[in-house]
């Protein structure tokens, strides 16, 4: 009879055989195969650890997502990173760890201010409204995208707590500016850096200097789990706040399947609780049940193996199209990058100029005719949007350049699967529109 690990063995070189078959790369043929804007590049390695773990069939987390808390952790070089369900997740734990009573002064209570952009993704925002909070929106600079700093100081009121910005896909802001304003004022800072992982300011990785930072396992993001996302933190006590509020809301801190990590299971006294009440069982916050399950973790961990080469990837195929695209910059605002930055791009973002003579949803429907995926800067002016309606929210001056950016901003991909052969598929169709214009004498 054959062994557990025998059997294993046979399973996995399946596995891999299974790969080989069904999983294989399809050849591009220009103008026929679709160009996507993101997507998963994996191997057999991921569908092994996968059903490695289904084989365990422990389902919630545990030993993968432990492994990957502890390699991603090591990673970044910050103390602690705890999986969650998802990026959104992640925002709204960082946030709602922050209003814990447990923090004194430093708590954020309902009317309070945070300062943020109104040019991203709703679930930076939404986490603020959803804890009660008041979102201050501030511009944002064109080609870079991200906050204009030199308004943030004049923005903060007797109630602003807290800064929870994003480095626009993938584009650190301007961490020095930022971090200067957070100390002089003691504010709490929340990177959202699920569109950054890899990105570096200063030569050193983003989401390391707030107190919280945010990451996303989406599939189009750097690394993938399906769904997934992750919070880091260098403060012991905001893990434990986050990992509560993450966990049910629950006082105890002992791991899925664990009894009495603190030794005194039985001994507490918390809130008009009878003394003795089992820790497992008491609950210092109103929280949720955001955690992560042991099969998504598994496709982490190998994931997160090829993650230099993805960084590398990215960077690469942005570079391809800048040095395509520069000749066009009288039709287009290019990519800025922060200065100090190293950016390990999302997407290549583009602002169709006011006299270009063509609109952006004249490229942008060129570009899908022509089966090249193009997104929008997420919400583009989040204030705009129906969900808004009745939402308590303050600005500081004026929006202009976010409007700018939702009437005229797009990207396209620069995601690993992409070879050289559709970022030239890509340059040619870019050439081509613009010839079609000039032709048309449509364009000054």
């Amino acid at each position: 009879m054959k062994t557990k690990e025998e059997l294993k063995k046979e399973i996995f070189s399946k596995v891999k055989e299974y790969f080989l078959l069904a999983h294989r790369q399809k050849q591009f043929i220009p103008g026929k195969s679709k160009v996507n804007y993101a997507g998963r590049v994996y191997d057999e390695k991921e569908l092994i650890s996968l059903v490695d773990s289904a084989l365990d069939f422990w389902l919630t987390a545990g030993r993968f997502a432990r492994q990957f808390e502890k390699e991603f952790a090591e990673f970044l070089g910050v103390k602690h990173c705890l999986l969650t369900n998802s990026g959104s997740s992640a925002n709204l734990l960082a946030l709602s760890a922050l209003t814990s009573p447990t923090l004194g002064e430093k708590q954020l209570k309902p009317g309070d201010e945070v300062i943020t952009v109104a040019a991203g993704f709703p679930t930076t925002v939404n986490p603020i409204i959803q804890n009660n909070l008041i979102p201050v929106f501030i511009d944002v600079n064109l080609g870079t995208y991200n906050i204009q700093c030199d308004k943030i100081e004049d923005a903060i009121s007797d109630r602003t707590k807290a800064i929870f910005i994003a480095h626009t896909m993938g584009n650190p802001f301007n961490l020095d500016a930022v971090m200067e304003i957070v100390k002089k004022h003691d504010l709490w800072l929340i990177e959202d850096n699920c569109d950054a992982l890899g990105s570096k300011y200063k030569g050193k990785y983003t989401g390391t200097f707030g107190h919280i930072a945010t990451f996303s396992f989406y599939p189009p993001h750097h690394a993938t789990m399906g769904e997934g996302g992750a919070l880091v933190t260098n403060d012991t006590n905001l893990k434990r706040l986050i990992e509560s509020f993450r966990d049910w809301g629950r006082d105890c801190w002992c791991e899925p399947g664990c009894d009495n990590s603190c030794g005194k299971r039985f001994d507490w006294q918390l809130g008009e609780l009878p003394y003795g009440y089992d820790h497992k069982y008491i609950y210092s916050h109103i929280g949720y049940n955001l955690k992560v399950t042991d099969m998504q973790a598994a496709v982490g961990v190998e994931q997160l193996k090829k993650l230099p080469s993805f960084i590398e990837a990215r960077k690469r195929n942005f570079r391809l199209l800048y040095d395509g695209l520069k000749k066009y910059d009288k039709y287009f605002i290019l990519p800025e990058i922060e200065k100090g930055a190293e950016p390990s791009w999302f997407g290549f973002l583009l602002t169709v100029r006011e006299n270009a003579g063509f609109s952006k949803i004249d490229i942008v429907k060129y570009l899908e005719e022509h089966k090249i995926a193009t997104r929008m800067l997420f919400a583009g002016n989040i204030t705009r949007h129906p969900s808004f309606t009745g939402v308590n929210y303050r600005t500081y001056g004026d929006l202009m350049n976010t409007d700018y950016i939702m009437n005229d901003t797009f990207w396209v991909g620069v995601y690993p699967g992409m070879t050289g052969e559709i970022i030239r598929y890509i340059l040619y169709c870019f050439e081509e529109f613009i010839s079609l214009k000039l032709n048309d004498g449509k364009s000054a």
